[in-house]
């Protein structure tokens, strides 16, 4: 199930050319908007999964907003994404409904992996199946789960190049077809970017699971996922 997410957050060059491209690139269904009036124009288009929202709007607290929107839709999920990061402020952001309260700048992965964690709670989802030596992909494959856990949020081109290696069930995958499988346009795509984002990929992994990802490269012919399915 695709996660909607209303983001209401009034700086536009913030909102338009980072948060929205950055997080739909993580899988969300999501729109933005710059004031709580727009985003009571949202609702009534539907209740979305997740609010996130900035404390310093210009037509309303962030704070008041959180707790209407607590008081109406009890089972909505909001995060709180704001400049203040004082102890004062965060507590009030959790006491005024809040499920999860960031301070900015944010990073995106974080912000990601936040919303899944906040959407698996709200929902009750139940855990993937193991899979070998405890990997294994979750949130329909919008996430990586390592064998300590811990996971970490996948883009739109980690997932496509994960699940290409999944499928061929640990034999090695021609570089070409991890290309084909991450673009859209292969003839416009520098070769050198898959390199760029296996490494990127499996020092996140690192990073958010605190394991190694089995993933090793197959000298003049491509890449080998060795024990995840």
């Amino acid at each position: 199930m695709t996660l909607t997410i209303a983001l209401l957050e009034d700086d536009d060059m913030l909102r338009e050319r980072i948060l929205l491209p950055r997080l739909a690139d993580f899988g969300f269904l999501i729109d933005g908007m710059a004031s709580a009036a727009e985003l009571e124009l949202r609702l009534l288009r539907g209740v979305p999964d997740i609010v996130v929202l900035d404390v310093g709007l210009p037509d309303a607290s962030g704070y008041d907003v959180a707790r209407s929107l607590r008081m109406r839709h009890p089972r909505m999920g909001i995060v709180m994404l704001t400049a203040r990061r004082d102890t004062p402020d965060r507590v009030r952001g959790l006491n005024e409904g809040a499920d999860a309260y960031l301070a900015k700048p944010v990073e995106i992965d974080l912000l990601a992996a936040t919303l899944h964690s906040l959407a698996r709670r709200l929902h009750g989802d139940a855990p993937s199946p193991v899979a070998t030596d405890g990997w294994r992909l979750a949130d329909n494959g919008w996430r990586l789960i390592g064998p300590s856990g811990h996971g970490a949020a996948l883009t739109k081109s980690e997932r496509r190049m994960l699940q290409c290696l999944v499928d061929a069930e640990g034999e090695t995958v021609a570089r070409d077809r991890l290309i084909a499988a991450v673009s859209d346009n292969v003839h416009d795509f520098d070769p050198h970017r898959l390199d760029t984002l296996i490494y990127r990929l499996r020092r996140k992994v690192a990073e958010a699971c605190g394991d190694v990802l089995p993933l090793s490269a197959v000298h003049g012919e491509g890449y080998v996922l060795t024990s995840l399915r």
